[in-house]
């Protein structure tokens, strides 16, 4: 796998170092992230992506967010990657700090990154046995601070799958630890609600938006609706399931806890759509 980075205004090579030890996004994870699938050469839904890592940003008091800035640094990772990139990681990170949990003023590290990782193909998936916290400040948030979603994925491989589903505090479905999960059951499709504690994912609203003009009948749940225990509908076979990312469109969940699963019609169909979408609209712009 090869690296590409750009780091403040400068392409790098991947193992230069660049940024101070002291800096509290190293330390601290106090920062936000967006990851970008490159289609075609080209970012996927970046202003989508950059409008959400504005909110991100807003929302921890960090800093506004120069949209001008980021493309450049996009357009010179791609650029450098002569068509071999399949995705970019852009992070904004508080700077340099003294030690301590207070913040001082100074300039955020803006970093873009553009790798060849090989993309996921199917959805293997297993329950686990935390919870999201949908009460947490972080909550909607694309943080930095991902340990958990480390030790939850490391849990899932550990199990023979490469996704985890959790539900929240209130025994309700919310996501996978990088995916939002649709359900299909009794003739429609349906999504755990922003209310849930998920992430409001950028493939899971084009999916919402783009299936209804589709005509598939999709929706986001009621508060409450989908309980973490509709899963045993999937694993016995009497639902359907499918994850959402960027990176991975609109996947059907092919096993859930070692048990092939069944896969859903309107899923599938969804997923086509998507797909079609997807290549037609490079930058689908925000929904009003």
């Amino acid at each position: 796998m090869s690296t590409i980075v750009w780091i403040d205004g400068r392409l790098l090579k991947s193992n230069e170092a660049a940024l101070s030890p002291l800096s509290r996004g190293f330390a601290l994870g106090d920062g936000v992230f967006e990851t970008i699938d490159l289609r075609h050469s080209e970012p996927f839904a970046v202003t989508r992506h950059l409008n959400r890592m504005q909110e991100s940003l807003t929302r921890i008091g960090l800093m506004d967010l120069d949209p001008g800035v980021v493309l450049s640094g996009i357009r010179a990772v791609v650029q450098a990657g002569e068509g071999k990139l399949t995705r970019i990681r852009v992070t904004v990170a508080a700077g340099p700090g003294p030690l301590g949990i207070e913040r001082v003023p100074g300039r955020p590290n803006i970093v873009v990154s553009g790798s060849d990782t090989a993309l996921v193909r199917t959805c293997d998936a297993v329950r686990v046995p935390w919870r999201r916290n949908e009460y947490s400040p972080l909550v909607g948030i694309k943080s930095i601070s991902w340990g958990e979603q480390v030790l939850i994925h490391e849990y899932a491989m550990e199990h023979g799958a490469n996704e985890a589903f959790l539900a929240n505090t209130q025994g309700h479905l919310c996501e996978g630890t990088g995916t939002n999960i649709f359900i299909e059951r009794n003739g429609e499709i349906v999504t755990p609600p922003l209310a849930s504690g998920c992430l409001p994912g950028i493939a899971r609203a084009l999916a919402l938006e783009w299936g209804a003009a589709e005509g598939i009948p999709i929706r986001a749940a009621d508060v409450g609706e989908l309980t973490y225990e509709v899963l045993d509908e999937v694993f016995e076979g009497k639902a359907s399931a499918a994850v959402t990312s960027v990176t991975r469109g609109v996947q059907l969940v092919v096993s859930l806890d070692g048990g092939m699963t069944v896969p859903g019609p309107l899923l599938a169909q969804l997923r086509d759509a998507y797909e079609l979408q997807a290549d037609r609209e490079q930058d689908p712009k925000p929904s009003r």
